[in-house]
């Protein structure tokens, strides 16, 4: 049941992503990049913790 569950929530978000890719492209884009600069911005801050820690955190 569990499963069944999970692939329906599946479709329901691959349908949902479609639909504002066709019917809104330049909107798209903007999720697409707010996505990837959330990304980025993590990616940063793990690595100045990183840092941060290899230096004795100092």
């Amino acid at each position: 049941m569990a499963v069944n569950s999970k692939k329906i929530a599946v479709y329901v978000v691959v349908v949902f992503v479609l639909y504002v890719i066709i019917t809104d492209p330049a909107k798209a884009a903007d999720y697409v990049q707010i996505g990837f600069q959330g990304i980025s911005d993590a990616a940063g801050a793990v690595g100045d913790f990183m840092t941060w820690a290899a230096n004795g955190g100092k």
